[in-house]
């Protein structure tokens, strides 16, 4: 694709002179031809650098204050000392049941790499400390053992790459199916990569908390991500088939939510490949909990109900604002998704 760029660079540079060629020649036809073939490779040009530079990844949520978490920034710091004194620059809360790393260029397209930790608000109301620990351990332990010096650099060439590809796709259909069959190869060892990076740091969580706590704190998000998707978010939902606006802010009661409508298998051994399926297929870019516990060497039980969740502990005096923040943004999402079930449901 920078290739191309250049080509096409190139072609524009002696278009112009053929241009101005055939005006002083008096040339007419042949000046026309050259000023629409110009226009034509100036625009195929723009378009291409706009592949090239797709806009970097920022992190889409609300950047956590230290003075206002202080309990988690030290949690935070001395996971960071476990792992050889990595140091996060800013912490994030997001939308999403995950938590994750991201690393960016200072300056969007230059400068030291800075990186990000993003914790989703239902992760937070899923888990307890404890098991957050665990969580932070494995998202350290890819930092350590993956994103460090040039790795880090390696990484964020990789992520640009496959942003760019998919905007290609999205631009030019035929050139982008053309690009996406020769860089399947590419595509699938990305993923194949992918999966074998979450395994290693589960290892190396495991080596800093333990193998027991770690198998433990993934089935706890599985089973809460469970409730989430297939209760919470339907009775949310099934709102709008009675209503034009919904009664409830999904993100402020969620804490209540999963406290009060979550019901926790019994403890003890469960059949995990029925719940959440046994292996992993080429298109995924993570394991399979039941692929990553038999990594770790640990038995699928269900943990035992501990503690305050992480929101709780942490993140209680902004809560409200932080739930404000993310159920203004839910609405302005799902609004018209929302208003077209509900004049669906009037009409039958």
């Amino acid at each position: 694709m920078g290739l191309l760029a250049v080509a096409l660079g190139a072609v524009v540079v002696l278009l112009v002179g053929a241009t101005w060629s055939a005006l002083v020649a008096g040339n007419v036809f042949l000046a026309l031809a050259a000023v629409v073939s110009f226009l034509v490779a100036t625009a195929s040009c723009v378009l291409v650098c706009g592949w090239l530079f797709a806009p970097v990844a920022r992190p889409d949520g609300v950047r956590l204050p230290q003075e206002l978490a202080e309990g988690l920034f030290r949690l935070i710091e001395r996971t960071g000392d476990r792992f050889g004194g990595i140091r996060i620059d800013a912490v994030w809360v997001v939308g999403d049941m995950n938590a994750a790393i991201l690393q960016r260029p200072r300056w969007g397209w230059v400068g030291p790499l800075e990186t990000h930790l993003m914790i989703g608000l239902p992760l937070a109301h899923s888990v307890t400390r404890r098991q957050f620990g665990a969580i932070l351990a494995h998202e350290f332990a890819h930092l350590a053992a993956q994103r460090r010096g040039l790795d880090g650099w390696w990484g964020h060439l990789r992520a640009w790459w496959f942003r760019a590809l998919d905007r290609c796709i999205e631009d030019a259909p035929r050139l982008g199916r053309a690009l996406e069959k020769w860089t399947a190869g590419d595509l699938r060892a990305a993923m194949r990569l992918s999966r074998l990076e979450e395994f290693e740091a589960d290892a190396g969580a495991a080596r800093v908390v333990g193998a027991q706590r770690v198998g433990e704190a993934l089935v706890e998000v599985a089973l809460k991500e469970r409730f989430l998707n297939e209760d919470y978010w339907r009775k949310v939902m099934a709102q709008s088939r009675t209503t034009p606006q919904p009664l409830i802010r999904p993100f402020r009661e969620m804490g209540l939510g999963v406290l009060a409508g979550f019901r926790r298998p019994e403890p003890g051994p469960m059949d995990i490949h029925d719940m959440f399926g046994g292996a992993a297929s080429e298109a995924d870019f993570h394991p399979t909990l039941a692929e990553r516990l038999r990594v770790l060497r640990v038995d699928p039980e269900v943990p035992v109900c501990g503690g305050e969740s992480l929101a709780n502990t942490y993140l209680g005096p902004i809560l409200p604002t932080l739930s404000w923040v993310f159920d203004r943004a839910w609405w302005q999402d799902s609004r018209r998704d929302w208003r077209q079930r509900y004049e669906r449901a009037r009409r039958d």
